[in-house]
């Protein structure tokens, strides 16, 4: 239909025409941890040759001679590297490994220059750099502009031109709120496109709730959010109200180590509100069973080593789950390290279902609790103040219709205080003992009792009393005593990706050795840095990133010219919610119990204990936000499915990005999207005009926001002559690339 094409441009620093000394952790350790450190590295059970590579006193030990400072000739490592003799040739031929031509040169070059070593760069803590200077001197609009017009200076590169107009407020509506402009607000900022109208705009989508949704979507893909058990039957289960706390929180602007210490640790803050009570559900996200030959230590050790992988994942960017049966194989976690960790969360008192679980739907999963949403608390408070203003003039002076409102006031509140739901939370029991597993086999209980500890290298937390998990979240989040500053990196990385599409360093959820080290090292770290500076207010770094020029670059690079943007689909959920929007049947309502929309027949028929048919919501509640939408682990809703959407059984930082005919014949042929253009093409009926040329224009101003150009309308005009209904018009125009990219 409209032919687009998908060029992408991922900026990295490049090695530039002039030489340079290799840099250790760019460069040097990726190799080492990825074709040495198996064998030489932290893990003592299989290390050989007592040699380790990630340490760089092993390394340069002037007794094994295996790097000798400047003298590559005589480095044992570069003999084994390059040597034909296959008993000596490291990596072992057996192993799978090998080194190219181009990394063996550069091991030799980092010799020859003599072997400088580095911290790895995820355990040192970052401070301002300097803003570096840069020729052109007007291109900027603030400090981050600095960063990446100098790397396209020393890259004998231009920047791209700024993108136009549409483009950027339609980008700036997906980024911040996940849904399509208005076509008024695009043609109001067209007509004026200044800085103080763009700065405008950028406020008011942050202050939109909308924004919330839009943000939470992700947040629960980290934290592996769904509706359901995930093993065995994947019952229902109960949480629907945590999911309305994050998007309230991320709302309000809760600054990053309060919305943590809610999480992790709500229930042992002092008075815990409603609110922090039902933020503990975090604690409650992991996949449980309750199937009859469940033996209850090996979950309980499955459900340890699953909150010690999130908890690592979502906050420290670390994998150090990959310690639960020996230490780590590249990073330097040990498995007493992954079982203090586990530790912290042995006063969690989820185990009644082990006993007590159902095969209902929702199943039980104590401790739950009835709640209202803050909204209906909130609506809730008003009507008691209605009420009692209302008798009190009763009071004074009686009045038949007045009592009449009186009572249906309070019918309205009886029935208000009914509509709770129930969500699972954190109550503390006695914390149960952990100890080390050998091999993480749950039966070997020979292993040392450990008591909660943070990772021994990165310190100790002294305390007279057994560790919490409050004190955990107060060392993830604290930049001065604890690890604040290193969390702050991976979530300042995650907003560049959410905004970017790429993380400056581009593993989300692994900063060890077997991640990438960032591209722009520098910029990340003053990202970190300004996060601190904003007191952790996550919108107030959105903003400033929102406002650079390197954002509002063009994502289609002239030749000769580059750029940090680029065009990119949109998630799954934003591109059912932008179809529902186009059409006009998005109901926008915040927060509520998931929602069930059309699905295929018989999806469910394998899933058993007990077995289901899925029935969809007949009602407006069918055309809510896809982040509403009903999220069963086994079975997710192929739609969401088809665009890549997970499971959410593990954390996800970065969803993959698939090209497949499914995706097509999902928008083609999902009853949604077909209701969709139905009433889209009703709408362009209806309020389009009375000829062929207006009626375009309308529907590509509503999707796209532009008239459409000759090409699209006279193939437009050839397709509704030849099917004489415009539904199959809106179909065509909800299925372009264009309307389902954010460029």
């Amino acid at each position: 239909m409209n032919s687009f094409r998908l060029v992408l441009f991922l900026p990295a620093l490049s090695i530039g025409a002039q030489a340079r000394e290799v840099d250790f952790n760019r460069e040097i350790r990726p190799i080492l941890s990825d074709k040495c450190i198996f064998c030489h590295g932290p893990d003592k059970e299989h290390r050989k040759a007592k040699l380790r590579l990630d340490l760089e006193a092993s390394a340069k030990d002037p007794k094994n001679k295996v790097v000798v400072s400047g003298n590559p000739q005589d480095s044992e490592l570069i003999y084994r590297i390059t040597t034909e003799d296959e008993d000596d040739l490291m990596p072992p031929v057996d192993s799978g490994k090998s080194l190219t031509a181009a990394e063996k040169k550069l091991l030799e070059q980092w010799i020859q220059e003599g072997a400088s070593w580095s911290e790895h760069w995820a355990y040192v803590a970052p401070r301002k750099k300097e803003v570096p200077k840069v020729r052109d001197t007007k291109w900027e609009r603030n400090w981050i502009d600095r960063f990446t017009l100098k790397h396209f200076e020393e890259n004998g590169q231009r920047p791209a031109p700024d993108a136009d107009s549409v483009t950027l407020v339609r980008r700036l509506h997906f980024d911040l709120i996940g849904l399509p402009p208005e076509p008024e607000v695009v043609e109001a900022f067209a007509a004026n496109p200044s800085q103080k109208a763009y700065e405008e705009l950028v406020d008011k989508l942050l202050a939109s709730e909308h924004h919330g949704e839009r943000m939470a979507v992700y947040w629960l893909d980290l934290v592996r959010f769904a509706d359901t058990v995930g093993y065995h039957g994947d019952q229902d289960h109960n949480i629907s109200p945590y999911r309305d706390w994050v998007i309230d929180a991320l709302n309000d602007g809760m600054p990053y180590d309060q919305f943590t210490r809610e999480q992790l640790a709500g229930d042992l803050l002092p008075e815990p509100t409603i609110d922090q009570t039902i933020a503990t559900g975090y604690n409650r996200l992991l996949q449980t069973s309750h199937e009859g030959g469940v033996q209850a230590k090996e979950y309980l050790a499955m459900y340890a080593a699953d909150r010690v992988r999130n908890v690592s994942e979502v906050w420290m960017g670390a994998t150090i789950g990959c310690a639960q049966c020996h230490d780590h194989k590249y990073d330097p976690y040990t498995a007493k390290d992954f079982y203090a960790m586990a530790a912290f969360f042995a006063d969690i008192g989820d185990t009644a279902h082990l006993k007590n679980g159902t095969n209902s739907l929702p199943t039980r999963r104590d401790p739950e609790i009835n709640v209202l949403s803050r909204r209906q608390r909130e609506e809730l408070a008003k009507l008691e103040q209605f009420i009692a203003a209302k008798e009190k003039r009763q009071a004074e002076a009686a009045s038949p219709e007045l009592l009449k409102e009186i009572q249906v006031d309070k019918a309205n509140r009886e029935k208000l205080k009914k509509a709770t739901r129930k969500t699972m939370i954190t109550r503390t029991t006695k914390p149960r003992v952990t100890r080390i597993l050998p091999r993480g086999d749950w039966l070997d209980e020979s292993g040392p009792v450990v008591e909660p500890a943070i990772p021994s290298f990165m310190g100790n937390l002294a305390s007279e009393q057994r560790l919490t998990r409050l004190d955990l979240a107060n060392w993830l989040t604290d930049p001065d005593k604890g690890a604040g500053k290193l969390t702050a990196r991976v979530l300042a990385n995650r907003i560049w990706y959410l905004l970017f599409g790429q993380g400056l360093a581009p593993d989300l959820t692994d900063f060890g050795g077997q991640g990438q080290p960032p591209d722009h090292p520098e910029l990340l770290d003053n990202l970190t840095m300004s996060l601190l500076d904003k007191k952790w207010r996550i919108k107030a770094l959105l903003k400033e990133i929102v406002l650079s020029r390197s954002y509002r670059q063009a994502s289609k690079p002239e030749k000769g010219k580059a750029s940090f943007q680029t065009p990119r689909r949109l998630p799954a959920e934003t591109i059912r919610d932008n179809a529902l929007a186009i059409s006009g049947l998005l109901v926008r309502e915040v927060g509520g119990a998931s929602v069930k929309p059309y699905q295929p027949a018989g999806y469910y028929r394998h899933l058993n204990f007990p077995t289901r048919k899925y029935a969809h919501h007949k009602d407006q509640r069918q055309w809510r936000r896809g982040i509403y939408v009903h999220w069963q682990r086994q079975f997710l809703h192929p739609m969401l499915k088809a665009f890549d959407a997970p499971r959410r059984e593990e954390c996800t930082a970065q969803r993959p990005n698939s090209n497949t005919p499914l995706a097509a014949l999902v928008l083609l042929n999902d009853p949604t999207f077909v209701q969709a253009a139905d009433a889209f093409a009703k709408r362009i009926l209806e309020e389009g005009g009375k000829s062929t040329d207006s009626r375009l224009d309308f529907a590509f101003r509503h999707a796209v926001s532009r008239k459409p150009d000759d090409f699209e309308r006279k193939t437009l005009n050839q397709l509704l002559s030849t099917e004489k209904a415009w539904t199959t018009v809106a179909r065509a125009i909800l299925n372009l690339a264009e309307t389902n990219l954010r460029l």
